[in-house]
């Protein structure tokens, strides 16, 4: 299971300064605190750069690479800042992301096939309406495969997020029994090994709770997502407890032989 740092994003005041400011020092700083703490890939969430959000996204790809070459997702629903963040990347890089939204289809699938790059869909009906069950899911993942070879984009390219939902949402822990259960026979279904990335902190976001718990709720069902065969998880990097559970589950499943020192505990 391969970690994805979420840390780097606009809503953190810090970032957005630094963004606003063109200073590079915040940006470099949180990547690399990123890659201290054990992340696989640093996930840049730049938020929809209403402005200027080309030169803002390769502010950020640039910024970010001049001290990681850890590979990168590029995480908007801005289309020009994507591309743009595309073009300055001179590493991997995965687009997060597509669904089955019109505009996502015309404007932002098509780059995966331009750039040859990696892209994660989301098992979200055509007007952003969450599935509301295992099924659905899978039937929508089934469309998302189709419209990824009619753009002629390798379907080996398509990382699927099944959309966690809060679980304070009502039915919010249904969902997310089903959610591992998509996790499970999406393999099967697609006829390949399809990746799947889930965005951990969805689970405990609003509601309530205090973040002992919730962070306990966190790692709980990251375990759950280990076991369901979970390729990535996008979580935040720098909460060590969890990361420390990610690294024990990465022990117990990814079929190598084990070894003590792949358990790195928090000192």
């Amino acid at each position: 299971m391969i970690l994805a740092a979420d840390n780097l994003q606009i809503t953190n005041p810090y970032i957005e300064r630094a963004v606003q400011d063109a200073d590079p020092e915040p940006v470099r700083e949180m990547a690399l605190r990123c890659e201290v703490a054990g992340a696989d890939v640093i996930d840049i969430n730049s938020g929809p750069l209403s402005r200027e959000p080309e030169s803002k996204m390769a502010f950020l790809v640039n910024t970010v690479q001049e001290v990681s070459n850890l590979p990168i997702i590029l995480d908007t629903a801005n289309p020009r800042a994507l591309e743009a963040g595309l073009k300055a990347n001179r590493k991997k890089a995965v687009i997060n992301g597509f669904s089955l939204a019109p505009e996502k289809l015309a404007h932002i699938l098509p780059l995966a096939k331009k750039y040859k790059t990696e892209i994660i869909g989301y098992l979200l009906f055509p007007n952003g309406h969450v599935p509301q069950d295992g099924e659905e899911r899978l039937n929508i993942a089934v469309e998302l495969l189709n419209r990824c070879s009619e753009a002629g984009v390798d379907p080996n390219s398509l990382i699927i997020d099944p959309v966690l939902v809060p679980i304070s949402w009502e039915k919010g822990n249904v969902q997310a029994m089903e959610v591992l259960s998509v996790i499970k026979f999406l393999p099967e279904l697609l006829g390949f090994d399809v990746r799947t990335i889930i965005g951990l902190s969805n689970l405990t976001t609003g509601g309530g709770g205090d973040m002992k718990k919730k962070l306990l709720l966190e790692r709980t069902y990251l375990s759950m997502l280990a076991s369901s065969g979970l390729s990535i998880v996008l979580l935040n990097i720098l909460h060590s407890q969890t990361v420390e559970t990610a690294r024990a589950c990465r022990a117990l499943t990814d079929g190598k032989i084990f070894a003590w020192e792949e358990m790195q505990t928090v000192k």
